[in-house]
């Protein structure tokens, strides 16, 4: 069984979007340590098994990240589930978890399933306007979700998410400095080693995604955070 909390770096994969095989073979067997699909909108059964089936050929650990009851199937190791802690929906709490569970819970090995708090940051972003996102956020606020997320969910995972921005580090370290036991992971923006050197020195777990359309030669430096100097 793979150790989530070892995983320095996780490449996410949008399964709306298109990657040759070519680019995919050199994220796969870059030195990441898992891929990630998951995506906010045009996520379908379709275009995911299409994906997973394009990852399974590479000896690495596979997540699915749920963003929608349609695109949940068997074959992952393990499932993602976030919690969008600063939305004003319920749906985006445990709604979509309250109808997964009544679909699958009958079928899930809970040791595969990662509940995930999420702090979506970035107010211009896809998945802020589809969860109706508060993101007008202080450093007290990040210090909040962050205890929320440790002290009272004990949640296994805190991912604040700036979605195709640049974090600002100190809001990382707000949220670093109130983790005890909780996994902080960090995405958005890294597009280039120095961000990834930056946010990984503050965050257990970075992912990178956008810039694997925009640079995959970018998109593997990335890795180099794992390299022992």
């Amino acid at each position: 069984m793979y150790d989530i909390k070892q995983w320095r770096h996780i490449f996410k994969l949008d399964p709306a979007k298109t990657i040759s095989d070519q680019d995919l073979e050199a994220l796969c067997m870059s030195n990441t340590d898992a891929i990630m699909i998951g995506g906010t909108d045009n996520v379908t059964e379709d275009n995911v098994i299409q994906l997973m089936s394009r990852v399974r050929r590479y000896p690495l650990p596979l997540v699915l990240e749920i963003s929608n009851l349609e695109s949940i199937m068997p074959g992952f190791d393990f499932y993602f589930v976030p919690t969008v802690l600063n939305s004003t929906d319920v749906t985006f709490h445990n709604g979509l978890l309250h109808q997964a569970l009544k679909q699958y819970g009958h079928m899930i090995n809970f040791e595969e399933l990662i509940f995930e708090g999420y702090v979506v940051a970035n107010g211009d972003s896809k998945v802020a306007k589809l969860t109706r996102a508060t993101t007008d956020l202080d450093r007290e606020d990040i210090e909040a979700y962050a205890q929320m997320a440790n002290d009272v969910y004990h949640l296994p995972v805190l991912y604040l998410e700036y979605s195709g921005t640049y974090g600002t580090p100190e809001m990382v370290q707000a949220a670093r400095d109130c983790l005890t036991e909780t996994q902080l992971f960090y995405g958005g923006g890294i597009d280039s080693l120095v961000r990834a050197q930056e946010m990984a020195q503050l965050a257990d777990t970075i992912i990178v995604g956008n810039v694997i359309y925009d640079s995959v030669k970018e998109a593997l430096k990335t890795t180099k955070i794992k390299e022992r100097t």
